[in-house]
């Protein structure tokens, strides 16, 4: 690949993503009532950081089973109530255990 169309591609990119920031913000003026819009970008960040967050999970540990047994750990200690400290010490405890002991 040479430098024109590393070029091109930087500027695709850089085009790309304004557009996906700078579009909402002209096309939508005034708040927003429909509901349904509403509940779907509430939840956007947090849609975006499981997608980024869950293979890493999978893939970082020696094993992926420690990986999806920590993950299923951390979702029931933040189901019955637990932090986001607590929950990462607890998984991150999992699957170091995991990985070092149980599955050597």
């Amino acid at each position: 690949m040479g430098k024109r169309e590393i070029i091109i591609c930087i500027m695709l990119a850089i085009v790309t993503t304004n557009l996906i920031r700078v579009l909402p913000m002209t096309l939508i003026k005034g708040r927003i009532r429909n509901v349904f819009l509403r509940s779907f970008l509430y939840y956007v960040p947090y849609v975006t950081l499981a997608v980024m967050t869950f293979p890493a999970i999978i893939e970082t540990t020696l094993h992926p089973l420690s990986g999806i047994v920590a993950l299923g750990v951390g979702i029931v200690a933040a189901w019955r109530g637990a932090g986001l400290f607590p929950v990462a010490i607890i998984c991150c405890a999992i699957a170091y255990l995991m990985d070092n002991i149980i599955m050597t």
